[in-house]
């Protein structure tokens, strides 16, 4: 038996290092992910659910109006399995969404509103999209789908909830799109509010299995086509309930602000269905604005943070100027790109916040580590994995493993909130997924105590004469250039080495940018295989995800201004 939980530790050793009071092992609730709404409805009906603007839904409420979009769903059509499209900022209409849909027996398709009219028309048509619920200023997109337009639109407004002048703003917005005769609204369109209005309030929700699919979620595609992720109820219940316990399993108690799109993975998880699960109050706002939303901090006090990076280097610019009262926040989750830990350490000083970096994909619904919320999180780090969680470093070529300590390799990932596979993709599946582990396509390294850190994208790693090159290491050094505002490290073919360092910088000035200085940058703070050897100069900003990552493969074909090396 001590033989046995010795080997248990030796391969998992960050069970050792877990946080007081957060199991390693969960019971997990055998239910569709609506449960969540409805027990947190049955514990506390008259507690706040979500708040947006002036606007205020309690758990009773929300999920009254959620049965209620069933309801819409089955009258106008929707049968088990059907996928709703959700073309929506955060707003309490994209909760009603989500769970009227999961109640129908329907399939989630949360749709970014920045799409453009053919990533949008592909999304719908490859996933055979027959509903969908949009705002009004993007029914111009909707109607860009053609022949593969869903047969309902559910349509939903900002203007009645905006402050005065953003609603004059909102007015015009729409005139301008929508034109004076509304020649953009789709012949299919129904007013959401009308239709949840006119439904009936006794919707007996849809019997639907834990491993009937619940979401499709478009995967963000940094490398290679994107591909829609196919994740079950069960995933999504175990994700939600492993970040609440995460959290502290503190229940009708916590206020999360929920500014992180909900149409993406981290969002929907960390902020809407962790928050359900926990009962807990959601400060939505439908745009990041540093300033408005530390205004939004200050007025409603919420305790959790999940964030990206570029919203607390925002969050910290703007305390520089001006001082907020953030005391109440208890801690911060960052996600999504890599935490600077000097970001991190300014923030939590400014907040008095605990602020923890973590990690996910979309294949994992998302979060599957986390830095420890006790004190004990090891900045650079993404913590260690989630309870019932397994993460282990393989060789990045052959896929074998565990590799030893320190090593760096492919980190591969198995839990309960390991997707399904990817929509109508059995070959991108297998790929993925085998032997059941996900091959994340990260290269991270674990050390002895079971802390995990990402180095990079397998995709990404350039070698240079046979020598391993991790451009995200030479973008945090590179980022101390005092001519550098912003960097993006990636590999360009050559025929005597292989590959070559080529940096693409956003100069603070591009007129006094010197490549000399730069190369003594470099050549003081490097390796030799690691400083770059092409260095194109753009205006900026970099091409970037949602969530703060370069894209480098947007990157390839930039032709900026190639800086010669300065010989005089």
């Amino acid at each position: 038996m001590v033989a046995v939980l010795q080997d248990h530790l030796s391969r998992h050793p960050w069970v050792a290092h877990y946080p007081q009071g957060v199991p390693t092992q969960l019971d997990y609730p055998q239910e569709p992910i609506y449960w969540l709404l409805e027990q947190a409805a049955l514990r506390d009906p008259k507690r706040v659910a979500c708040r947006f603007f002036q606007q205020e839904v309690t758990y009773e409420q929300l999920l009254i109006q959620s049965r209620q979009m069933a309801a819409a769903l089955r009258e106008r059509g929707l049968q088990p399995g059907d996928r709703v499209g959700i073309l929506l900022p955060n707003t309490p209409e994209y909760l009603v969404s989500l769970f009227g849909t999961w109640m129908a027996g329907g399939v989630t398709l949360p749709l970014n509103p920045l799409m453009v009219p053919e990533e949008l028309s592909e999304i719908v048509h490859s996933t055979a999209c027959r509903f969908l619920v949009s705002l009004d200023l993007l029914l111009p997109l909707v109607s860009s789908t053609g022949h593969d337009q869903p047969k309902v639109v559910f349509v939903t407004s900002l203007k009645h909830r905006l402050p005065w002048w953003d609603r004059q703003f909102y007015k015009l917005a729409l005139l301008h799109r929508l034109g004076l005769t509304s020649r953009h609204m789709p012949a299919v369109a129904v007013d959401l509010i009308d239709a949840l209005a006119a439904a009936p309030t006794g919707f007996t929700p849809e019997h639907v299995s834990p491993d009937a699919p619940a979401n499709i979620m478009p995967s963000g595609g940094t490398t290679g086509s994107p591909k829609p992720v196919l994740l079950t109820h069960r995933n999504l219940v175990a994700n939600a309930w492993q970040v609440f316990h995460w959290n502290g399993q503190r229940v009708s108690e916590d206020v999360i602000l929920a500014c992180l799109p909900f149409f993406h993975s981290y969002g929907l998880t960390t902020c809407g269905l962790t928050g359900i699960a926990m009962g807990a109050t959601l400060v939505m706002h439908h745009r990041f604005k540093a300033d408005t939303v530390l205004k939004l901090i200050e007025r409603w006090h919420p305790t959790l943070v999940p964030a990206v990076p570029a919203m607390l280097a925002a969050f910290n610019k703007a305390l520089r100027r001006r001082h907020y009262d953030l005391g109440e926040i208890r801690s911060v989750m960052s996600g999504g790109a890599p935490l600077s830990p000097d970001v991190a350490a300014e923030f939590s000083q400014r907040s008095g916040a605990v602020v923890v970096e973590g990690y996910g994909l979309s294949e994992a619904s998302p979060v599957t580590h986390a830095g420890p919320l006790d004190g004990t999180a090891r900045p650079g780090t993404i913590g260690m994995p989630m309870p019932d969680t397994d993460a282990m470093i393989v060789d990045a070529l052959t896929g074998v493993g565990p590799l030893p300590f320190g090593e760096v390799g492919e980190l591969i990932i198995r839990g309960p909130q390991v997707m399904s596979g990817y929509w109508n993709d059995p070959a991108a599946t297998a790929l993925a997924i085998r032997n059941g582990w996900l091959y994340t396509g990260d290269l991270a390294t674990c050390d002895a105590d079971g802390f995990f850190k990402i180095v990079d994208r397998k995709k990404d790693l350039i070698i240079t004469s046979g020598v391993n090159v991790y451009p995200t290491d030479v973008e945090h050094v590179l980022r101390n250039c005092e001519e550098v505002e912003d960097i993006a490290i990636l590999g360009v073919p050559d025929p005597d080495r292989g590959e070559l360092v080529k940096a693409v910088v956003v100069p603070k000035d591009m007129r006094k940018f010197s490549r000399r200085a730069f190369d003594h940058f470099a050549h003081e703070h490097l390796e030799v295989h690691k400083r770059p050897r092409v260095v194109e100069v753009v205006p900026g900003p970099l091409p970037r995800t949602l969530l703060g990552k370069v894209l480098r493969r947007a990157l390839r074909d930039v032709k900026g201004e190639q800086v010669q090396p300065d010989t005089r």
